[in-house]
């Protein structure tokens, strides 16, 4: 997650991160979840300055990030480490709540690929700024 520009107060409320399997063989395949991020604890978050529990503001009642700023932050939440992953399609999802946001907010997904180089994707298309529920 991206914050960028003066005094920040973000609340991050990331209710689901999941790598789907989509085959590109006959027929649909149901998407498969290989990883879950739940939002209950500190366990797994890796920038932790800035960062905490919110246990009062939720989307599935288990909590949420807390992220509080006076300047541009990136906040780095989880690795998922080797992933073994042919013809597949990586989705994260993630729900983002501001108040009094100067600047922009938004999600980003980092991707490293041995050999290949790290890809990314950026929510630029839905910057956040101000207060948003």
């Amino acid at each position: 997650m991206n914050l960028a520009n003066k005094p920040i107060a973000a609340l991050f409320s990331l209710f689901l991160l999941a790598a789907l399997a989509a085959a590109c063989s006959r027929g649909p395949v149901q998407p498969e979840e290989i990883k879950l991020f739940p939002v209950d604890d500190m366990e797994g978050i890796i920038t932790r300055t800035g960062v905490r529990i919110d246990r009062e503001i939720s989307s599935d009642g288990n909590g949420s990030l807390l992220v509080t700023a006076d300047a541009p932050l990136t906040v780095r939440l989880y690795e998922t480490g080797d992933i073994h992953l042919e013809n597949a399609r990586l989705i994260y999802r993630a729900r983002l709540r501001t108040e009094n946001v100067e600047g922009q907010a938004y999600l980003e997904m980092w991707c490293s690929f041995p050999g290949k180089g790290e890809f990314f994707s950026r929510a630029l298309h839905a910057p956040l700024s101000g207060t948003n529920e």
